[in-house]
């Protein structure tokens, strides 16, 4: 099997599976539980979070776990609008969310919140001047992924919060990181809240992270007992916030080196592809190498998904939550309603190798031809 898709998701690791099992095996007292067994398991709870917070120079009580960045999200717009809805009605994202956004976006006009998209420009950045243009005194927040998980164009945010901040210093400035955290380096301190999730960095399914400054208030979603956690109330996972402490610390060691081993990875599918005239990278220069989009002209991306399943080898059309659907990111960049209903995602990671690459290429060819040809 030759596995292509780890921004859709990503394989646990061995090492965190062990941190899994062995947190499972030996930590079996409630965190919340008053006895010794308890207090043991809460130890290691704040074991795990202060891992968690010194690896990204943040306060312990910044980090908030969820079931992963789609209730991240959930918590920090929501939480955050109804919070400050004092201060007004009316929240600003982009064009290039994740679709989890959008839904949201959805339910808070339902609400009666005003969203506004801001557009971007050619290189698929954020366009500073209609951002100004729509904040406003009752802007309470923005909502700015740090990387496209369809074309991996990454966002300057912390050039975009000090423009928030010129036009109204109460606006908050929220980003999606999960297709940036484990791939390239990032600063908590650019924002005032971020989401992402462990399954995207060789973590487990079922835990992702809400940091949210401490300046911040929330309003929680769900309601539960009285204890501490009373944002997200309910029994801790330990076993699974354990080993998102422990991907966190396996991933974020050198970075940068791993960034340019997959650069090279990128290049070279890049090179070898680039013969066919008909196909086009929905790339930019801020696109990180992790992600690889590209437009097949006329054969649908989910039909080429399928045709490279038979050879063992696993693509996406476009992001999993919007599987088979037209790219709304390849659409804001390029307005080509024919590319974006081509387009497939190779995602590489650290682990991938030269081995993989080239039968990937070599299966992507004959695929290409063939179904050209059908065409």
């Amino acid at each position: 099997m030759i596995y292509l898709d780890y921004s859709a998701t990503t394989p646990v690791s061995y090492d965190v599976l062990d941190s899994y099992n062995k947190a499972t095996r030996e930590f079996i007292g409630n965190p919340n539980s008053i006895h010794s067994l308890g207090k043991k398991s809460r130890d290691l709870i704040e074991s795990a979070t202060n891992q968690i917070a010194d690896l990204f120079k943040v306060l312990p009580s910044e980090i908030i776990y969820t079931s992963g960045a789609t209730e991240a999200n959930n918590l920090a717009l929501i939480g955050i609008m109804q919070k400050y809805k004092s201060r007004g009605n009316h929240i600003i994202v982009s064009k290039l969310e994740h679709p989890s956004i959008y839904a949201i976006c959805d339910y808070l006009e339902s609400l009666g919140f005003k969203v506004s998209y801001v557009n971007n420009n050619e290189e698929g950045l954020i366009d500073f001047e209609d951002l100004r243009r729509k904040i406003r005194p009752e802007t309470i927040m923005v909502s700015i992924c740090g990387v496209n998980s369809e074309t991996g164009v990454r966002q300057p945010l912390k050039t975009i919060r000090q423009i928030i901040k010129k036009e109204n210093v109460l606006t908050l400035l929220h980003s999606d990181l999960t297709q940036a955290i484990g791939k390239v380096s990032v600063n908590l301190h650019d924002v005032d809240l971020a989401s992402f999730s462990g399954h995207k960095l060789f973590g487990p399914k079922g835990i992702g992270v809400l940091y949210k400054s401490d300046k911040l208030e929330i309003e929680p979603l769900i309601k539960g007992s009285s204890n501490h956690e009373s944002i997200r109330p309910g029994t801790p996972a330990l076993p699974l916030i354990v080993s998102l402490a422990k991907a966190l610390r396996i991933a974020l060691v050198d970075l940068d080196k791993k960034e340019m081993y997959v650069k090279r990875l990128n290049d070279k599918i890049v090179e070898e592809l680039s013969i066919y005239p008909d196909i086009k990278f929905n790339r930019t220069k801020y696109s990180i190498p992790h992600i690889l989009n590209l437009s097949l002209g006329n054969i649908r991306g989910e039909t080429f998904v399928h045709a490279m399943e038979a050879h063992n080898i696993y693509i996406s059309s476009n992001t999993a939550c919007s599987s088979g659907n037209l790219s709304t990111s390849v659409m804001a960049l390029y307005n080509d309603t024919k590319r974006a209903m081509s387009t497939i995602r190779i995602s590489i990671s650290s682990i991938t190798t030269n081995d993989e690459i080239n039968k990937f290429i070599e299966a992507f060819k004959e695929e290409y031809s063939k179904l050209n040809e059908l065409k």
